[in-house]
């Protein structure tokens, strides 16, 4: 059983600070760090915040620190480290990936995109029509913001080039089977382009396993600084043209990153990793494996204690006639994250969203750039939906505390 207490230590934002007293759940939108990851970005910023891989001290130090990252995040999704590029955000590295894969396609090719994801990976890709290469829709079931397996099937054919979809929805939920959309697309062809933005939290990216070409995901949102992972395979990468700077066509790191690297925020991830393996030494006696299997074992702590707390929270919508939720009505710890969107009937989102505020519950509430998905369900996308999304650090006390206010509210 994951310690919550344990876990919690790690958090200042649960010691001793004003946020204490705070039900936290948008974790959707942005998780909290730990304090690890704080002290890697003070002692940067205090100590080396100069041009890295230079030759004083400073430098020296401030490029070995940014090198330490960009290796444990290849360890931690089981890549290597030249398959690694590190953004600003997932949207702009997702940009920028369109526009390297734009190059390489003709008039007549055809990508396929869903409805269901978040704009990033829909936006980038539907501007491709105006090149004239035919964008074709994986539509969600409006009923439940499912998708189909078998509609893919009928969309694909020997013109189809790429398929983009996502791991996990922000709104709907559910973990979406990415070995068999890769099997669907590779049958013709095509590449596979994976937002992992709403899955990284939850489960551990092994990009051997998943066997999607691209997968991208975001590192605020994995307890740690604002940045965007774009993992790529390379082989793959190698087809595509460089998007940095013509003299850094050869190197790995900025061939798809045409900014310059957040060296504080890149050497901060290392914090993320310090607090991974302070989890997995404080539950498990085994010392051997490398960090990614240290994190899956961590991982499946998490998943077990977020599918608890998600089913607790999905029993009691499931069983009120004034709320519409969205997506599966249970949660499995291999079917789905404990992000869990709703619509109340007889009251405003905005007006529950509020009324929790004042409860001291945060709670998500907009289109969360999910746009299409939000209104293929019949649901305007202002205001939206309400969202609550939790991670390993919340507690069950804080979802009795969601539940009691929202008995309030509706």
């Amino acid at each position: 059983m994951l310690d919550v207490d344990f876990v919690r230590q790690h958090f200042p934002c649960f010691n001793d600070s004003p946020t204490a007293r705070w039900a936290f759940f948008e974790n959707a939108g942005g998780s909290y760090a730990p304090q690890s990851v704080s002290s890697w970005l003070y002692r940067f910023f205090t100590e080396y915040k100069v041009q890295p891989y230079g030759f004083s001290d400073m430098s020296i130090r401030a490029g070995e620190e940014m090198d330490m990252a960009y290796s444990r995040i290849a360890e931690w999704i089981n890549a290597r480290e030249e398959e690694i590029t590190l953004g600003p955000s997932t949207t702009m590295n997702m940009y920028v990936l369109a526009q390297a894969v734009r190059a390489t396609l003709a008039e007549g090719d055809e990508v396929i995109v869903t409805n269901q994801d978040h704009e990033a990976n829909i936006g980038c890709w539907r501007r491709f029509s105006e090149a004239g290469i035919k964008v074709r829709e994986w539509k969600i079931d409006p009923g439940n913001g499912e998708l189909d397996i078998a509609d893919l099937r009928t969309l694909v054919s020997d013109k189809t080039r790429l398929v983009c979809f996502s791991l996990c929805s922000n709104v709907v939920g559910t973990f979406n089977d990415v070995r068999a959309v890769s099997k669907i697309a590779r049958d013709v062809g095509a590449l596979v382009v994976a937002d992992g933005v709403s899955y990284a939290p939850h489960k551990v990216i092994d990009v051997t396993e998943l066997d999607a070409d691209f997968i991208l995901f975001s590192t605020y949102k994995t307890f740690g600084t604002h940045l965007g992972v774009l993992w790529g395979d390379a082989d793959v990468l190698r087809t595509l043209p460089a998007q940095g700077h013509y003299f850094n066509a050869a190197n790995p790191r900025y061939r798809m990153n045409p900014t310059g690297p957040l060296h504080a925020e890149i050497a901060a991830l290392n914090g993320v990793f310090d607090y991974f393996d302070s989890l997995y030494h404080h539950h498990f006696t085994e010392k051997k494996g490398g960090l990614h299997e240290r994190a899956k074992k961590v991982f499946k702590l998490f998943a077990k204690h977020e599918t608890d707390l998600a089913n607790l929270v999905l029993d009691y919508l499931r069983d009120n006639p004034r709320v519409r939720l969205i997506g599966k009505d249970r949660a499995g710890e291999s079917d789905r994250a404990a992000t869990i969107s709703f619509v109340t009937t007889d009251r405003s989102v905005v007006e529950v969203a509020k009324h929790l505020a004042q409860k001291q519950v945060a709670i998500g509430c907009g289109n969360f750039y999910a746009v299409r998905c939000i209104e293929a369900l019949g649901i305007p996308s202002e205001p939206g939906v309400l969202r609550a999304s939790m991670v390993h650090y919340n507690t069950r006390e804080e979802v009795h505390r969601l539940l009691q206010a929202m008995n309030e509210a509706v």
